[in-house]
């Protein structure tokens, strides 16, 4: 199960600083080494994650809307490979089976 709230806190800090605050640890931004996108690994509810700044070259709906100026972050589940949410400007979508679920912020 995801958390809506801190993936909104963890993409909002992802885009703005050089360290993320994870349930009171601060965790280090690095740089993917092909494009120097920023990236986060992190653990939410037992399993790991990472945290990655969208690629504005990318031609998908996500990359242009990067292009446009939105905070665009992609999360992926380490263990399976999979995408699972996205946060465009604080808007947590998440990925599943059943189609995408919007997590309206409170």
């Amino acid at each position: 199960m995801l958390d809506p709230d801190l993936l909104r806190t963890i993409a909002n800090q992802l885009t703005s600083g050089n360290t993320v605050a994870v349930k009171e640890k601060e965790l280090p931004v690095r740089r993917a080494s092909t494009q120097r996108l920023k990236t986060l690994s992190f653990t939410m509810n037992g399993r790991e994650y990472q945290a990655i700044e969208q690629n504005p070259k990318k031609p998908s709906r996500w990359g242009r809307l990067a292009r446009a100026g939105h905070q665009v972050v992609q999360f992926k589940d380490v263990k399976i490979n999979k995408f699972v949410a996205v946060v465009v400007d604080g808007k947590v979508i998440e990925y599943g089976s059943r189609g995408a679920r919007e997590h309206p912020e409170d």
